[in-house]
C-alpha cells in the first residue's frame, strides 16, 4: 500500500493536489521536490513509495524530459490523474496588475498564459522552479510589485490575493498526471484497461505501420503517441504509445507479437484508464 508519495513543487502545487485527489487521506507523508530529477530519486531510493509526475498538458503538450526520467530508471507506472490546470495570478493582498512588474512561475505555467501577458506589457516574466514555492516566498518575504501564477490552493494556503482568475490561454487547460513506483503493479487483470509502451523500429518504410496495424488488429485503441530521439543513433527514434483496450486477453495478444516485431520493446506501465 502506498503511504508516501514525491512530488515536484510544495504544499499547494498542482502536484500537491493530485496527491490529494488520487490518493485521498491514505498519503502519511508527501516528499518535497524541487525537480522531476528530486522527485525520481526520492522513490529510487525507496524515501517514498511513489513519485506523481506530469506527463502532458492539454496547451502545452507533452513534458518530453518525463518520459525520458520514467524509461531510464525504470519506473512503471500503476495509475494516471486528469487535473483540471486553473492558473491564477497572484499577489499580496492590495496590489493590482498595474502594481506588479514581475511575475515568476514554472515555465509550463508561463507557456500557458503567454496570450494573458501580451495585453500586459509592461510585466517581465521570469521562469522559476515551482508555482507554488514562489507563492510561498512572497508571503514569507512580502515582496510587493511580484506576482505568481499558482493553484486557488497555493493562494489560500499563503495568504495571497487572487488579482485575476484563470488566466490560462485556454480555459478548459487539463494535465494528465502518471503515479510510478519502481516495482510491477499488482493490479489484478480485471482492472487493467490501459497500458504504456516503449519500442523502437527498423528505420524502414512501413515499420512503424505495421505495429501500430497488429494495434488495430487486436482491437487496441491508440489513444497516444510520442516520438522521442535515441541519442547513441542520430535519426532514430523510440517510440511512446498508450493504449486502451475492453479485454486483457486481446492486450496480452498484442503486447506478445509487439515483442516480435518492434525493437527494445518495454512494458511501462499497466492501470485502469482515469478516463472512462
Amino acid at each position: 500500500m502506498i503511504k508516501s508519495v514525491a512530488i515536484q513543487g510544495i504544499k499547494g502545487s498542482f502536484h500537491h493536489i493530485v496527491a490529494l485527489q488520487y490518493f485521498d487521506s491514505s498519503i502519511q507523508h508527501i516528499d518535497e521536490c524541487m525537480t522531476f530529477d528530486g522527485a525520481v530519486q526520492s522513490v529510487l531510493t525507496k524515501k517514498t513509495d511513489a513519485v506523481i509526475m506530469a506527463i502532458e498538458n492539454s496547451i502545452a503538450g507533452s513534458i518530453i524530459p518525463n518520459y525520458a526520467l520514467i524509461d531510464d530508471n525504470q519506473l512503471h507506472i500503476i495509475g494516471e490523474h486528469y487535473l483540471d490546470i486553473q492558473h491564477h495570478l497572484m499577489a499580496l493582498p492590495g496590489q493590482r496588475i498595474e502594481d506588479i512588474h514581475e511575475v515568476y512561475s514554472h515555465p509550463m505555467a508561463l507557456l500557458q498564459c503567454k496570450q494573458f501577458f501580451k495585453q500586459h506589457p509592461h510585466i517581465k516574466l521570469v521562469e522559476d522552479k515551482d508555482t507554488a514555492e514562489v507563492a510561498q516566498r512572497i508571503q514569507q518575504k512580502q515582496l510587493k510589485n511580484v506576482g505568481a501564477i499558482a493553484s486557488q490552493l497555493a493562494a489560500e494556503l499563503f495568504e495571497l490575493e487572487i488579482v485575476s482568475e484563470s488566466i490560462q490561454t485556454i480555459k478548459q487547460n487539463e494535465t494528465r498526471f502518471v503515479i510510478a513506483v519502481t516495482t510491477n503493479s499488482e493490479a489484478q487483470e480485471v482492472q487493467i484497461n490501459k497500458a504504456s509502451l516503449k519500442f523502437d523500429v527498423d528505420h524502414k518504410r512501413g515499420s512503424l505501420a505495421s505495429v501500430l496495424n497488429v494495434m488495430s488488429d487486436c482491437r487496441m485503441n491508440l489513444t497516444k503517441i510520442q516520438s522521442m530521439p535515441i541519442i547513441e543513433t542520430p535519426w532514430k527514434y523510440a517510440f511512446f504509445v498508450d493504449i486502451t483496450f475492453d479485454a486483457y486477453k486481446d492486450y496480452q495478444k498484442a503486447k506478445s507479437i509487439m515483442e516480435i516485431m518492434a525493437q527494445n520493446f518495454k512494458v511501462l506501465g499497466e492501470y485502469k484508464n482515469a478516463r472512462q
